[in-house]
């Protein structure tokens, strides 16, 4: 657009386009000064953020960054028309914004239809029930909706194994308050092939079983779908985005078959599926997952048939439970806001966004209450539901659809090679793939790369723990589950453990060197460091030399020590201290900061090791617990 002035000028007509090499160029320069040698294409690679799945975060978009046709909206089409890159419908959000869906898990049903109606009452637009074994039992799932409007308030139901009889039994509800059959609204999540996922059980019949109600529901009510398509399983395993959609793709394909298969039309049958993906604090990756989820779901339905109307992608989206910690849990609000906010604007046709307590077990009204307000004021406040597909036309987000998109198609490819999702859970392959990807995003937990606020950042070893009522168990036997606090979580119980042992945590002195000016900065990442193990820091006396050093070190209390200033003060000072540390009982003397040419003389003294960043956090943790005995 140009911009022009009162006169009708155009104000950068005195200024020439910059390119992109003169952009490279500048990037040149300033990366020499940090003693980096890059030129041209290399200089902007050297900025480059790697992402999962072989992709990469560029630090420059333009124009031509953008996918062949993405300049004029030929490749995402519109909102409401195919490829649905765009958006499902096309009025998007901008009505009423997306589905408000809150989950319920709570075993009681009078306490689950209190809760129930108090969403309902104050924001919530839909329900996700878990029922059965994982929640209400199937035979109290009325007195869990009594009072609640069901023509109004679609209910999504999570059943596991008793997928069937929950359904019967909310079909039954439906007809036993008369609500008009095709004013029905919901899902009824029959989903074997996730409980497959889930617990490593192939149950003989339940495919026709679920086809059976696909077309009971064809039949008598329009308004509700049958299938779950649930990629949750996958994510929870520690998949990458590119292999939540892989997966995604091969079990609506097995779907197509099956119902097809039964007597259904394509159509019909793409009619009943709804799926379902995490949604992270990766805005962008969210944002993009959905929009692919929609392109690539397109692109199955038309060459298996469907026709236009029938091919858009009912997406359901969950904020991720693997990104929720343990500890410092209010910290959760943060992230599932902008997850929230990520699966808005990735047009999701449901968002539930789990409540801030939810790894520590049933929410409390509090949680619930926050949970629902996230969307709340993301669409009544923030009106992020007035612009449909706010993220379309970014070069940005439209390069990493359709990268996302290419690397989700591979990998659903293989799958199918592989005889299909089903054939791949048993083979293995899903497993083996999945843990691989989780291996390699666990080293950058170990090591900080990827940090975690709370946790392995700023952690509060003070804080009291939240406790609340353990949820029904959860189905094990098949893929694992994983949380990014895992590794630190177990650092911390081990801490926990000792305290209630002993009365007090581990303890790590500070040996700083010099003025504040010059160990205040590894100083503070130290004490992040250590405290991320549950380890204590104290830094007391301020400061210390190597007259002081050993006094200061018994009066704390500590079994390690940490030595911490500036390269030059360790040059001066560092030796000495470390050797009077040594003289003084310490088990461990570290040193904050990597050593250069004087490893040596630092190692002769009694360093025993350099904590620095990017180092492997969950290793130098680990061993110090073991070195001062915590069990």
């Amino acid at each position: 657009m140009t911009v022009l002035n009162d006169d009708g000028l155009s104000l950068a007509a005195e200024f020439p386009d910059a390119t992109r090499e003169q952009w490279q160029n500048l990037v040149s320069g300033v990366l020499r000064k940090s003693g980096r040698d890059a030129e041209g294409a290399a200089a902007e690679e050297a900025l480059s953020t790697p992402l999962q799945d072989g992709l990469f975060t560029r630090p420059l978009y333009t124009a031509q960054d953008a996918p062949a046709g993405a300049r004029d909206g030929a490749a995402g089409g519109f909102p409401g028309f195919a490829p649905f890159t765009r958006g499902g419908r096309p009025l998007g959000g901008a009505v009423a914004g997306w589905d408000v869906r809150q989950r319920h898990a709570r075993p009681d049903p009078a306490l689950t239809n209190e809760a129930v109606l108090s969403d309902l009452e104050n924001g919530v637009t839909s329900l996700w029930l878990a029922v059965g074994a994982d929640g209400v039992p199937v035979p109290e799932l009325a007195a869990a909706l009594d009072g609640v409007y069901l023509d109004l308030a679609p209910v999504a139901l999570d059943a596991g194994d008793e997928f069937g009889p929950a359904a019967l039994e909310l079909l039954r509800i439906y007809d036993e308050r008369g609500v008009p059959r095709e004013a029905a609204r919901g899902t009824l999540g029959a989903d074997p092939v996730g409980r497959f996922a889930r617990t490593g059980q192939e149950v003989t019949g339940r495919t026709a079983e679920a086809a059976a109600l696909a077309a009971r529901c064809d039949r008598d009510h329009p308004g509700v779908r049958a299938i779950a398509v649930d990629a949750l399983p996958y994510h929870e395993a520690g998949a990458s985005d590119a292999q939540e959609l892989g997966c995604s793709l091969a079990t609506g394909v097995g779907w197509l078959r099956d119902l097809t298969a039964s007597g259904l039309s394509v159509d019909a049958a793409c009619r009943q599926l709804e799926f379902r993906y995490a949604a992270t604090a990766d805005q962008f990756l969210t944002i993009a997952k959905l929009r692919a989820a929609r392109r690539l779901w397109a692109r199955v339905a038309e060459v298996s048939g469907a026709g236009p109307a029938a091919a858009a992608q009912r997406q359901h989206a969950v904020t991720s439970t693997v990104m929720m910690t343990r500890r410092d849990p209010w910290v959760n609000m943060l992230r599932t806001t902008v997850a929230a906010l990520a699966a808005g604007v990735g047009g999701a046709d449901a968002v539930t966004v789990l409540p801030f307590d939810h790894a520590l077990g049933l929410p409390d009204a509090f949680a619930r209450r926050i949970a629902r307000n996230t969307s709340t004021i993301l669409v009544e406040e923030s009106h992020l539901g007035r612009v449909i597909d706010p993220a379309g036309g970014s070069w940005y987000v439209e390069r990493l659809t359709d990268e996302l998109a290419h690397a989700a198609w591979a990998w659903f490819q293989e799958i199918e090679r592989a005889g299909g999702q089903r054939a791949a859970l048993r083979s293995g392959l899903v497993g083996e793939r999945l843990a691989a990807t989780w291996a390699e995003r666990s080293a950058k937990l170990a090591t900080r790369r990827e940090p975690i606020t709370g946790v392995s950042e700023f952690p509060q070893l003070s804080e009291a723990p939240v406790e609340r009522e353990a949820p029904p168990a959860p189905p094990t036997g098949g893929l694992p589950v994983v949380h990014r606090d895992e590794a630190y979580e177990e650092l911390r119980a081990r801490s926990d453990a000792h305290l209630a042992a002993t009365g007090a945590r581990p303890r790590v002195f500070l040996a700083a060197l010099g003025p504040a000016a010059a160990h205040t900065a590894r100083a503070t990442f130290a004490t992040s460091l250590f405290q991320a193990g549950g380890i204590e820091p104290v830094h007391e006396p301020v400061t210390v030399d190597a007259a002081t050093v050993a006094d200061a070190f018994t009066r704390s209390g500590a079994g390690v020590a940490c030595i911490c200033s500036s390269d030059a003060l360790y040059a001066e000072g560092a030796a000495p201290v470390a050797e009077a540390l040594r003289s003084a009982g310490a088990r461990r003397v570290f040193l904050a900061g990597r050593p250069g040419e004087q490893r040596e003389t630092y190692v002769r003294a009694g360093v025993d090791d350099f904590v620095v960043a990017g180092g492997d956090a969950i290793a130098v943790l680990t061993s110090v617990l073991d070195r001062m005995g915590v069990a």
